[in-house]
């Protein structure tokens, strides 16, 4: 199978989304949010599941999951920073 650009700039913003849920997710379990977490659980493993599918079949497709998987924990971590001091 050849890189298709197109699927990797999917996979990127897959990946960012993903990662993004992922976060929201961990603060969903910190703030004891039984269904929000659940919820998130739910669409993380369903996101998990497409990079796996695409990566399986070109290991080129691990680049942009790597990138987005950062972009989304940044894009929530500085927004909860943010949001944080906000309050204070």
């Amino acid at each position: 199978m050849e890189f298709n650009w197109l699927i990797g700039v999917g996979l990127f913003f897959a990946a960012t989304l993903l990662d993004a849920i992922f976060a929201l997710y961990t603060v969903a379990v910190i703030n004891t949010k039984p269904l929000r977490a659940a919820s998130l659980s739910f669409l993380t493993y369903t996101l998990e599941a497409v990079g796996v599918v695409n990566y399986v079949h070109d290991k080129w497709y691990l680049l942009p999951l790597a990138a987005g998987a950062f972009s989304g924990s940044y894009i929530v971590v500085k927004w909860e920073a943010v949001k944080k001091a906000k309050t204070k």
